[in-house]
């Protein structure tokens, strides 16, 4: 789920025009061109569908409306350029809008669909699944959740384009959105364009975005209060991917290899490999984290000119960490990226440990390749969610039979380029939207940030993170107003039953506290 291992996005929507039509046909076949014009037209019409139904929360009936479709999206010209779905959850009988908090949320890939957060922890209905194993076998398990936040907010599940329902229109092109100032650009747009509809401009507004949607989050914060002028309540950070140059291991550049250490040694804590080990995460954490800092970022410093009898004691605590051996950390020259090390831990045992939650074990397709053949997570989790979340979105919210709802989008060129504020043309480095949010919080006092993150996230280390929220460029002040919650499961932390009460308990807490600042 971030640039290593991209859920990419859908190839662009091909519409074509009249005149090739007309050029391709005799005179006889003007009507089906006329045909192909009107179905063009009909796609380029705003649909939905409305439901009402009730969930007890925190033992409070709460009774709410579910909206489901999409809006048309257009150009300064007016023309169509998107469909852009969404799944819009709205608490009824609210005396004052104005006063009743509203969040977008949104995954991430970039190219992944809402269903994860949705299904998993946001809805007001959720699919069960086993945690660290293989959901039971069809049918899916749908139920109410207990855990949504619907009671203290309203929600919006978005899907960028690409993704769900949304999908480029007319003579725009899949590359018009599919990048990272572009993809910025449209959901911002359709933020705004939802807020307007359905006057919510007064409300308290949050945004909410997992993994790639940390990206998205940080660079809307500063999109939305600097272009539509809208600031923001609150930015909620889950599984956060934000900076590609420290988020990105493998690559030859050694401060990711240092970032990930701490969340290798804390899947071989999880899974029994560590001699001694302490008793609690957070305290074995905070020894890794002391000996990154103090001894192995200095020895990655150094380059491969290390001397040897330095290198030999660096690998010596960096497989005592691990549950691997010297031997090992000192063949690879201290830099093992994480898909290699999930394909080394249980390597003797033919099994590999997963990417996105690193708690999940699954048989290695060939135990001598160097990286791991795929992530036990997704075969764990993702048919259960894709059947629970199609089956609810067809017969509980009485929408899309006929259309195709795209999970994740495949084989698109994602533009990684980002113009951050206030820096030249000369040069773009890697993706980066840490001095976006700094910017945000700067200008807007009324801006706070959550971030939750899991022990056991090897898509998006929780080191990774810190550094980045470490690195925004803030007062004191504006440091005050962020919070970060950890949880003792991975990337998708609601997996995790116990860590569900708390991601609610956190997120419904966040919400109140700055709903009215």
């Amino acid at each position: 789920m971030n640039v290593r291992v991209l859920v990419a996005a859908l190839a662009a929507l091909s519409f074509p025009s009249f005149d090739s039509l007309a050029a391709e046909n005799s005179a006889p076949a003007a009507e089906p061109a006329k045909s192909v014009a009107a179905e063009t037209a009909k796609e380029a019409e705003p649909k939905s569908a409305r439901t009402q139904h009730q969930v007890r929360i925190g033992g409070q009936v709460i009774r709410y409306t579910a909206t489901v479709g999409w809006l048309i999206m257009k150009d300064d010209a007016g023309k169509p350029i998107a469909r852009f779905g969404y799944t819009a959850y709205t608490r009824d009988g609210v005396a004052d809008v104005a006063r009743r908090p509203v969040m977008f949320a949104f995954n991430g890939g970039p190219g992944s669909s809402s269903i994860w957060l949705h299904m998993g922890i946001l809805g007001p209905r959720r699919v069960v699944v086993n945690d660290a194993g293989y959901a039971p076998p069809p049918p899916s398990q749908r139920v109410d959740n207990e855990y949504s936040v619907l009671d203290v907010t309203d929600i919006v599940m978005i899907d960028p384009v690409g993704t769900g329902f949304s999908t480029p229109l007319g003579e725009a092109k899949g590359a018009d959105f599919w990048g990272v100032d572009q993809d910025i650009n449209s959901v911002g747009a359709f933020i705004k364009r939802y807020v307007t509809e359905n006057g919510r401009w007064a409300s308290p507004k949050y945004v909410l975005g997992e993994s790639y949607g940390g990206m998205r989050s940080a660079g809307l914060a500063d999109h939305l209060q600097s272009k539509h002028g809208m600031n923001l309540n609150g930015v909620v950070l889950v599984s956060p991917f934000l900076n590609a140059a420290s988020g990105v291991d493998g690559i030859e550049i050694d401060l990711p290899h240092a970032l990930y250490f701490p969340t290798l040694a804390a899947t071989a804590w999880y899974h029994g490999l560590v001699k001694d080990k302490p008793a609690s995460i957070e305290a074995f954490m905070n020894d890794v984290e002391r000996f990154v800092y103090a001894e192995y970022l200095p020895a990655l410093s150094k380059g491969y000119v290390i001397p040897a009898d330095e290198k030999r004691v660096v690998a010596a605590k960096l497989a005592a960490f691990t549950g691997t051996t010297a031997d090992y950390w000192e063949k690879a020259d201290l830099r093992v990226s994480h898909p290699q090390f999930l394909q080394e831990l249980k390597r003797d045992q033919r099994l590999i440990a997963g990417r996105i939650d690193s708690r999940f074990v699954g048989p290695s397709l060939n135990p001598l390749a160097e990286h791991m053949d795929y992530d036990p997570f997704f075969p764990a989790i993702g048919p259960a969610y894709t059947a629970a979340f199609l089956d609810y979105l067809h017969n509980e919210l009485k929408f899309g039979r006929d259309e195709e709802y795209r999970v994740s989008a495949f084989d698109v060129k994602w533009d990684w380029t980002h113009k951050q504020p206030g820096t030249g043309e000369w040069f773009v480095g890697p993706p980066n939207t840490v001095p976006d949010l700094s910017r945000a919080m700067t200008m807007n006092p009324g801006l706070h940030v959550l971030v939750q993150q899991g022990w056991y996230d090897l898509a998006t280390p929780h080191l990774v993170m810190k550094h980045d929220i470490e690195h925004l460029r803030i007062t004191p002040e504006a440091r005050s107003r962020i919070r970060i919650e950890h949880y003792d499961a991975g990337h998708m932390m609601y997996v995790h039953g116990p860590s569900m009460q708390k991601y609610r308990d956190d997120l419904a807490r966040f919400i109140q506290d700055t709903d009215r600042l």
